[in-house]
This record gives structure tokens, C-alpha cells and sequence, in this order.
């Protein structure tokens, strides 16, 4: 690995800002504001004959006030914006940023047109790690650790339902453009996995928090899909941020914040169903230890706070995050080292 340079650290957050200014420009409509469970939420409201159709932007912040303030400049500008973005992606390759592959950059762009970002949806896994080069400023290691076939979708269902606003087209006709198959489970009307057919066979998973004793499969109406809930999710996928996923001239997608996403992984690492000593859960500790070595140098009080967010949530977690740093003594003295900041 390697630190990517002041220019790269500049382009990367020019070019996301450009993609920011981009979701808000390119919506159609005049801009209102809605309240839903005590919180206040943006929408461009477009009439269609005798109906209204709202589409969601997201949660009021002065980010998103001053982008609508300038929402006529922004629309003005879109040409000149787009030859920016190119621009700018193409100096990210030249200073070393890792480009995407097409197989996945066709698909996240895809997600994206449709709206999955916009209403929520937050990449995890592999992909996730993988766009974390401009926020944690260094290039990824090479390897097993940055490697996979899968995309993983999260979101959470209260979000989903009280948005009031969907993907269109759906992702099952996204889905299906692309030539991905549902996968069927035990229950054949609770699809929450597609695989392209062909020689990738990669495959998009969908997931949601469960905040109830079981796990199982819930509705995500704001994807139009359903997803398979699971414990811990909600930590991960709490607070995420947007992150560009270098791919023609960038796509704008949400991960989660990668102090998060490593301690996560300490969690992950320990319930994985082939046990500890897997493949996926000694790559789960490699993206962690990664991470934590990356932040402890620049943003130790960022990568302490979320690992003492994470052991005051119970026992379970503590004994999960105890299990894994076991096996990770330099990380368990380097996360040592971040309480004293």
C-alpha cells in the first residue's frame, strides 16, 4: 500500500462533491421538505397529471440546504461539471487510486440510475473496503483481502418504508437487463439474492439490521426487494458516507465509515458460519487490521470511539470482539494505543 498524494487526496474530494451537486441537480421537480418519524427529510416534488410524485434526496443537512439553494446553478452547469468529472477520474488512475472492475462498475452504475444509493441502500463487504482509498488516503493492499465476487446491499426496513419512495425501474428488471437470476431460498416468495449467469457468477446479496431475537427475511419497499436480517447490521450501517466508486467518470455510492466497518469486522470475524479459522473470517480480520493500523496514524480518536461504541453494546459483542483480537495481538495493542489518542 501507499499514500495517496495531496493531488489525489484533492481530486477525490472534488470529484465527490461533483457527484453530490449532480444528485441533486439532475432531479426533476421543485424541492419541499417532509417530516417522517421525527425527522426531516428533502423530496423534489414532480407533478404527473393529477398526482404528485415525490422523490426522496435525503436527511435535511446544511449540505444538502445549500446544494438546493443552488439547484439552478447546479442544472446551468451540468455540462461543465461532467467534463470535470472526467477530468478528475482520470487523474485519480494516473496518481494510483484503484479503478473498479466493469463487471462491477456496470452494476453500481446501474443501482445507481435507479436510485438505490439515493433511497439508502449502503454497499458492505469486500466492495465497501475497496472504496475506501479516498477516505482513509491510502491505496489498498493487494491480495486476497480486497478480492470478491459478491455485492451486498443494506438498508435499514424503517428507512425503507417511512421514505414513501421506490427504485425505478425495479432492481428485478435492473436485475434481469443484466442477466442476474434470483436466487431461490427455503421459501420461494423471499428472494434476497440474485447471480449473473455466465463465467463471474457474482452475486448481489441484500441485508437489513434485525433488531428482533431471530433473524430472518424482511421487506426493503424502498428497493423493492427483500432482504435477510441479521444482528450487529445496525451498528455497521448507522451514520454511513458517500464515497466514489472509480468507474468511467465516478459513481456515487454509500458505504459505511471504515472505523465502523473495521470494528465490525472483529464482530463478523467470530459468527462466521464456517467457524473462525475460515478463509472469509481471516479476510475479515486482514480489511480490519488494515484499517485500524491505517487510522491509528491520523484519526485514533476515530477508530477508539467506535471500538468503545461497539464494547458498550453487551456482552455478546464483547466477547465477539474479545475472540478475534486474540488471534490479532498487534491490532488489540494498536487499538490500545488509540485510547490515549
Amino acid at each position: 500500500m501507499a499514500n495517496l498524494s495531496s493531488v489525489a487526496r484533492s481530486a477525490y474530494g472534488d470529484l465527490l462533491r461533483l457527484l453530490k451537486d449532480d444528485m441533486v441537480a439532475n432531479v426533476r421537480g421543485s424541492l419541499v421538505t417532509k417530516e417522517r418519524g421525527g425527522k426531516v427529510y428533502w423530496y423534489a416534488a414532480e407533478k404527473i397529471g393529477s398526482d404528485v410524485k415525490f422523490w426522496y434526496i435525503g436527511p435535511d443537512s446544511t449540505e444538502t440546504r445549500n446544494r438546493v439553494d443552488r439547484m439552478n446553478a447546479l442544472r446551468e452547469q451540468g455540462a461543465e461539471r461532467k467534463k470535470e468529472r472526467a477530468r478528475l477520474a482520470r487523474l485519480l488512475r494516473a496518481e494510483g487510486m484503484t479503478p473498479i472492475d466493469r463487471g462491477t462498475g456496470g452494476l453500481l452504475l446501474a443501482m445507481a440510475k435507479v436510485g438505490t444509493f439515493r433511497l439508502g441502500g449502503t454497499l458492505i463487504g469486500t466492495n465497501a473496503f475497496r472504496l475506501m482509498e479516498g477516505e482513509l488516503g491510502t491505496t489498498l493492499p493487494l491480495g486476497s483481502a480486497a478480492n470478491t465476487g459478491d455485492v451486498d446491499i443494506a438498508q435499514f426496513e424503517r428507512l425503507s418504508v417511512v421514505l414513501q419512495d421506490a427504485v425505478e425501474p425495479s432492481l428485478a428488471e435492473t436485475f434481469s437487463a443484466l442477466k442476474f437470476d434470483p436466487v431461490q431460498g427455503l421459501d420461494p416468495g423471499s428472494v434476497w439474492r440474485w447471480r449473473q449467469s455466465g463465467q463471474t457468477g457474482m452475486m448481489v446479496e441484500f441485508l437489513t439490521p434485525s433488531f428482533d431475537a431471530e433473524e430472518g427475511i424482511r421487506d426493503l419497499p424502498a428497493l423493492g426487494v427483500k432482504a435477510r436480517a441479521l444482528h450487529h447490521l445496525n451498528y455497521l450501517i448507522s451514520d454511513p458516507i458517500h464515497a466514489v466508486a472509480l468507474y468511467r467518470d465516478g459513481i456515487l455510492v454509500q458505504i459505511p465509515r471504515p472505523e465502523k466497518f473495521a470494528v465490525h469486522k472483529l464482530v463478523v470475524a467470530d459468527r462466521r458460519r464456517d467457524g473462525p479459522a475460515s478463509f472469509k473470517a481471516e479476510k475479515d480480520r486482514q480489511q480490519a487490521a488494515f484499517i485500524i493500523e491505517t487510522m491509528s496514524e491520523d484519526r485514533p480518536s476515530d477508530i477508539w470511539d467506535a471500538y468503545a461504541d461497539a464494547m458498550s453494546r453487551g456482552p455478546k459483542w464483547r466477547e465477539r470482539i474479545g475472540r478475534t483480537l486474540e488471534r490479532m495481538p498487534d491490532t488489540r495493542e494498536m487499538l490500545k494505543a488509540c485510547e490515549a489518542g
